[in-house]
C-alpha cells in the first residue's frame, strides 16, 4: 500500500531529488548503491513522471554523483570522528544515513515541519540513542544549542542554501563557523547566470515543473565575502565524484580539474571553521 504525499514549493523538492536518486539507483550499473531510495520512492503515491518528466539518465546520474560527493564528505568526517555528529540541514526524504552509517554517528536532521513530517511517516523508526529529527528552519539557532560539539560536528546543506534570500544563506553558513568551532560544512550553490534563469522563469523539467527561484548563487564576490569571516578557514569547491559515460566518467571530471570552470554550472563547498 503506498502513501499519498502532497508538497508544495520548496518542500516538493524533495520528490524530485528523491525520483532521480532512487531513479539512478535501480539501474545495474548505478553509480549510487541507494536501495532505501529506491523503497521510499515506490512507498509514495505520486504522479512522479507526469509531474516531473521522465527520469533522463544524464540528469538522475548527475543527482546521484551529488549524492555521492556528499557521501564521501561525510565519510571522511567520520574516519576521524566516529562518534561524531552529522547536522543535515533541509535533509527531505535523504536516505544518506542509511549509506554511511558507520553505527556509531549520531545524527540531526532539520528540515521545515511538513517534510519531517513526511520523513517520519516513509522512513524507517529513529535509533533513538543516534537519530534525532527537528522540525524548525536551518535559520532558528535553537538546533545548535543541543549539539556535543566534543566528538566533532559535520553540518550538510544539500540542496538548501540557493533557496534562501542572500542574507540568510551567508547567515546559516557563517552562524555555523561561529558556533560550531573546528567544525565543518558542505553545501551546494549555483553560480549567478544560473540563479537569474531560475528567477526568470526560465527553468524547468521535461514534464513543465518549474522548482521555486534559486535566490542565492555563489561567485568570487560571494567567496571573499564569506572568507571575510573570522570563523572561516577555508573555503574550497570540491569535485563531482567520476560517473558513467563519456559526460561523466570523463568531461565532467576534466572540466572539473580546471578551478575557472569548476563551478560554472553547479558547486559543492567545504567550509572548515577555526577553532
Amino acid at each position: 500500500m503506498t502513501m499519498p504525499v502532497e508538497l508544495k514549493g520548496v518542500p516538493e523538492t524533495l520528490l524530485w531529488t528523491l525520483y532521480h536518486r532512487a531513479s539512478e539507483a535501480r539501474r545495474g550499473d548505478a553509480v549510487l548503491h541507494d536501495p532505501k531510495a529506491v523503497e521510499v520512492l515506490d512507498a509514495i503515491d505520486f504522479p512522479f513522471e507526469e509531474r516531473f518528466g521522465s527520469a533522463g539518465e544524464g540528469l538522475s546520474q548527475w543527482q546521484a554523483l551529488r549524492a555521492l560527493t556528499f557521501d564521501r564528505q561525510v565519510e571522511r568526517f567520520l574516519a576521524k570522528h566516529p562518534d561524531g555528529t552529522v547536522v543535515a540541514l533541509g535533509e527531505g526524504l535523504e536516505t544518506q544515513f542509511w549509506r554511511v552509517d558507520n553505527g556509531r554517528v549520531h545524527w540531526l536532521s532539520v528540515d521545515l515541519p511538513e517534510a519531517i513530517e513526511v520523513r517520519e511517516r516513509l522512513l524507517p523508526p529513529l535509533d533513538p540513542d543516534r537519530q534525532r529529527l527537528l522540525a524548525c528552519s536551518a535559520l532558528d539557532r535553537v538546533w545548535m544549542d543541543e549539539l556535543d560539539k566534543s566528538r566533532g560536528v559535520l553540518v550538510t546543506a544539500q540542496g538548501l542554501l540557493m533557496y534562501l534570500q542572500p542574507d540568510d544563506a551567508r547567515k546559516v553558513i557563517t552562524t555555523c563557523s561561529r558556533r560550531i568551532p573546528n567544525g565543518a560544512m558542505v553545501f551546494d550553490a549555483v553560480p549567478r547566470w544560473l540563479s537569474e534563469r531560475s528567477r526568470a522563469g526560465k527553468l524547468g523539467a521535461p514534464g513543465g515543473w518549474h522548482p521555486p527561484p534559486w535566490t542565492w548563487w555563489i561567485d568570487a564576490d560571494e567567496k571573499r565575502a564569506l572568507l571575510e569571516s573570522p570563523h572561516i578557514a577555508e573555503l574550497r569547491t570540491l569535485r563531482l565524484a567520476r560517473g558513467r559515460g563519456p559526460l561523466m566518467g570523463y568531461v565532467m571530471p576534466v572540466l572539473g580539474g580546471i578551478s575557472g570552470v569548476r563551478g560554472a554550472f553547479f558547486s559543492i563547498l567545504l567550509a572548515r571553521f577555526r577553532p
